[in-house]
């Protein structure tokens, strides 16, 4: 072969890079300069769009937390709220109703969203219109059917006395849960190869239910506590099935605490708002040290 021709070898890399010296301290081609300018720009366009949101999301936030610290004397509307009584049984009421309601939602949504996905995957539309009918039956059509059909009258009369709004209460927020618990485990069991796991724990003489709590339940930590942080979230601000059942729950007493003492409500709003950052904190936490190796703990 012979030498390669200087006039074809320097057009060619012309061609690519652009004319001019093409050594450490070369000029960028156009294409370059118009390439580093868009990175840039793009750049930009992202960093306005999050100080948007930014701004769209605490901007509120630090209207409320103006507004509260207007009482005087300074700050007092936090003091007031923190030895208020009311404060403290209604949101532990809310807290106690929101654990009960993630347990169940747990023990209702786990099996079957396992059974439905390793048995009988051509459910799995139907079992997801069921959990989606909270979003369009509204929360008062819900209390109303829930009071009207456990009544006096019926064989099951829970309407009648404290303990049974209590457990009316839970049920309905069980409902209300669903959305949120069924797509969090649903997502788990994607992430997972349950039809392995299941096979393996059975050749190791494994039964369904240490299957489900030994097996399925320790990989589906991290979406189960996302399920119960959001389902504590709703049971927490929820309002109207509360009012209707005349329940000493959270939001109901900040309703009433609105009504005469404006500062303390929005004092109210911004430390309900803190809970539920706290909740999400944990959840990433949580999350964070999570392993994400599948195991089979039947030993």
């Amino acid at each position: 072969m012979g030498r390669p021709n200087p006039a074809i070898t320097g057009t060619a890399i012309e061609g690519e890079l652009g004319p001019g010296p093409h050594g450490p301290g070369a000029v960028p081609s156009n294409s370059a300069r118009r390439s580093r300018r868009s990175r840039y720009a793009g750049r930009i366009f992202w960093w306005l769009i999050f100080l948007i949101g930014f701004l769209y999301f605490f901007l509120p936030l630090y209207g409320t937390l103006d507004f509260s610290l207007k009482s005087k004397p300074f700050g007092s509307a936090y003091t007031a709220i923190l030895s208020d009584s009311g404060f403290v049984s209604s949101l532990g009421y809310s807290f106690v109703a929101g654990i009960l309601t993630i347990i169940i939602s747990i023990l209702i949504i786990v099996p079957t969203a396992f059974w439905v996905r390793l048995k009988y995957p051509q459910l799995r539309p139907f079992i997801e219109f069921i959990t989606l009918l909270p979003f369009v039956i509204p929360p008062v059509i819900l209390v109303y059917g829930l009071l009207n059909t456990y009544n006096g009258k019926s064989l099951l009369p829970l309407g009648d006395s404290d303990t049974g709004l209590n457990v009316l209460l839970v049920a309905a927020y069980v409902v209300l849960s669903f959305p949120y618990m069924y797509r969090a485990v649903d997502t788990g069991l994607r992430a997972i190869d349950i039809q392995s796991l299941t096979e393996a724990s059975q050749s190791l003489g494994a039964g369904w239910g240490r299957i489900l709590w030994q097996v399925i339940l320790p990989n589906l930590r991290t979406s189960l506590l996302s399920g119960a942080f959001l389902s504590l979230a709703i049971v927490v601000g929820e309002f109207t099935i509360a009012t209707f059942m005349s329940r000493p729950a959270f939001a109901p007493y900040l309703n009433i605490v609105g009504d005469s003492k404006p500062y303390e409500q929005a004092a109210l709003a911004l430390v309900s708002f803190g809970i539920t950052w706290l909740a999400m904190i944990l959840i990433a936490v949580i999350g964070r040290n999570s392993r994400s190796q599948i195991k089979v703990t039947l030993g």
